[in-house]
């Protein structure tokens, strides 16, 4: 038989005091993977409800967004009318069903002659020329697409994202600002303060490829939860059996 010395008084209140640190750790983690898989579920139930809902127009979404009565207007189903100035198309740095490449998001002359930049969809890194993929670029008359209204970003959203470089047209981050500096719109320009990703609707030549946006979030936080929760019952099985082995010898 395997013979456990007894702990002295000091290690076996230190070892208590640990246990007790490391369990409020794991069960805080556990609780929080246990918030954020709540609010995972109502994103992707709003997410669903407004992409369900029938387009709205885009006085519709503007007026969301001066109105400030939504957070945001991520994912509203949209549909707009006007010319693409693809002459002012800006890249956006992506990948697509694992191939690299670029977003193109491409300025929409609207009727009151206001802008709104479109996401068309996706090219490959080697056609992010236009001239290379010229069949796509739609030219005559107004044209309406449909699609989903995304919020801009104020601020780039962290430190590991390389900066924009708008003097190469390539940006790492929805940057609305740079990307308007850089289109080389007429004077005055007046650009919404929302973007609009284009559907799956097929462009001429196929490309750009439309319908890229992300809605498939993942949403792994009850197994995480569970994880963190496992290791802490775990944590007071060793524990409690360490400190009963070695209560006395």
């Amino acid at each position: 038989m395997t013979h456990v010395s007894a702990a002295s008084p000091r290690s076996r209140l230190f070892a208590l005091i640990g246990g007790i640190l490391a369990f409020t750790v794991l069960i805080g983690l556990g609780t929080w993977q246990m918030q954020r898989l709540h609010w995972k579920e109502a994103l992707l139930a709003t997410i669903a409800e407004r992409m369900a809902a029938p387009p709205l127009s885009i006085a519709e979404i503007e007026q969301k967004v001066l109105s400030n009565t939504l957070p945001d207007v991520d994912y509203f189903a949209v549909t707009a009318t006007g010319l693409f100035r693809h002459e002012s198309e800006r890249h956006f740095f992506a990948t697509w069903k694992g191939e690299t490449g670029f977003y193109v998001y491409t300025p929409l002359q609207l009727a009151d002659d206001r802008f709104v930049f479109v996401n068309r969809g996706f090219v490959p890194y080697e056609l992010k020329d236009p001239a290379k993929r010229l069949q796509g670029q739609i030219a005559a008359g107004p044209v309406t697409i449909t699609g989903l209204s995304r919020n801009v970003l104020t601020e780039k959203p962290s430190v590991m994202v390389p900066d924009n470089d708008p003097a190469k047209n390539i940006f790492y981050w929805k940057d609305i600002r740079a990307m308007t500096a850089s289109a080389s719109l007429p004077a005055g320009a007046v650009v919404l303060p929302f973007f609009i990703d284009a559907d799956a609707t097929p462009n001429p030549g196929g490309l750009p490829v439309g319908g890229v946006t992300m809605i498939d979030l993942p949403n792994n936080h009850l197994q995480y939860a569970l994880t963190w929760y496992g290791l802490a019952a775990a944590l007071v099985a060793v524990l409690g059996l360490w400190l009963r082995r070695t209560r006395s010898g």
